[in-house]
């Protein structure tokens, strides 16, 4: 019998009483008609560690057409893709805009569900469309990028749900180089930032850093054992961020970036200034990584969905009572709660 333990990069949750994988769009709109749970990689979830009494199938759909206009490229990708594997096609055809998402774990249809990013590129500035499943009229909807409403680590997709991805369209640029948009990144290459640099570099620059913190998925190293950062750079107020400035134990200032009419803080920097260290635990089934405090891991191989929520809760709590700002949970919860 399959579980989500086999299925998660967590390595965490029970028993699955039926589970399949889809090929094609039309086996995964049978699933969505018989109510089943449609997943892709595992690579966001958390799951309880009871018996899952729904089916559950795995998008498993492939493909890529390719569409050239100028100097723009849109790539079609289906849902089931690997999302690294895409990326690595696209920089192996010299097309930039996507590099510095390299080594992110999962599907293609995840990416725009939860905006992913890192390193100064994301999906809402890439997206040119994306096929989706409306699964209340069970018809099929072409949304454009503004259809998605983008925000940080989100999209209309994730906040109203009742959609499944069958496939995104990236708009990229057929230009072998790309502007380094993100300090560490360009730290790593000795380059300045905004500095272009051929897409090749930028990618194992990426892949590097990841590495070291333990975000790209290695069965040998138990700190990869985890859904990546845990939670989301919390978005407040500017007198918030100032009041977390003036209350930092260390006297050192938080990072801060401009996010529409508020200020985005490093949860990295909260946890760390609330005295959670890397390799932090409460019984040791359960760690902070000892690479990156954003990320609780399945340090012993065999915890349970209740070990890292409790673990996180605990964090949480800490960041609270230090600055008055509450953690979000990234990823996705099923059959749990924090």
């Amino acid at each position: 019998m399959t579980s989500f333990a086999e299925l998660t990069t967590f390595r965490i949750g029970g028993s699955i009483d039926s589970f399949a994988t889809a090929q094609d769009d039309e086996s995964v709109i049978d699933a969505a008609r018989e109510g089943a749970l449609i997943i892709g990689g595992g690579s966001n979830l958390l799951t309880s560690d009871a018996p899952f009494d729904r089916p559950v199938v795995r998008t498993a759909t492939q493909g890529l057409e390719v569409q050239r206009d100028g100097d723009r490229v849109i790539v079609e990708a289906a849902a089931g893709e690997s999302w690294d594997d895409f990326v690595a096609f696209t920089v192996d055809n010299g097309w930039s805009g996507v590099e510095a998402m390299s080594g992110i774990p999962g599907l293609v249809g995840a990416t725009p569900i939860q905006n992913v990013g890192a390193y100064g590129q994301d999906i809402s500035q890439v997206a040119s469309h994306v096929s989706v499943l409306n699964i209340a009229s069970m018809s099929i909807e072409s949304w454009t990028g503004a259809d998605c409403d983008f925000r940080y680590r989100s999209s209309r997709l994730k906040r109203e749900g009742g959609f499944i991805v069958l496939s995104v369209a990236f708009a990229l640029r057929a230009n072998s180089s790309a502007s380094i948009a993100y300090s560490e990144v360009a730290r790593r290459l000795e380059v300045e930032p905004k500095a272009r640099v051929e897409v090749g570099l930028i990618r194992d620059a990426v892949l590097e850093l990841r590495r070291s913190k333990g975000m790209v998925i290695d069965e040998a190293d138990p700190d990869t054992r985890s859904a990546g950062s845990f939670f989301t750079n919390p978005i407040v107020s500017v007198a918030q961020a100032d009041a977390v400035g003036d209350r930092s134990p260390s006297g050192s200032a938080c990072p801060r970036y401009s996010e529409g009419a508020g200020v985005k803080l490093s949860a990295a920097w909260l946890i760390e200034q609330a005295g959670i260290t890397k390799g932090w635990s409460l019984d040791g089934r359960a760690r902070v990584s000892t690479k990156h405090t954003l990320a609780i891991v399945n340090a012993s191989g065999d915890a349970s969905a209740q070990d890292v929520l409790e673990l996180a809760r605990a964090i949480r709590q800490r960041v609270q009572d230090a600055f008055d700002v509450t953690l979000e949970v990234e990823p996705t919860l099923i059959g749990c709660a924090i």
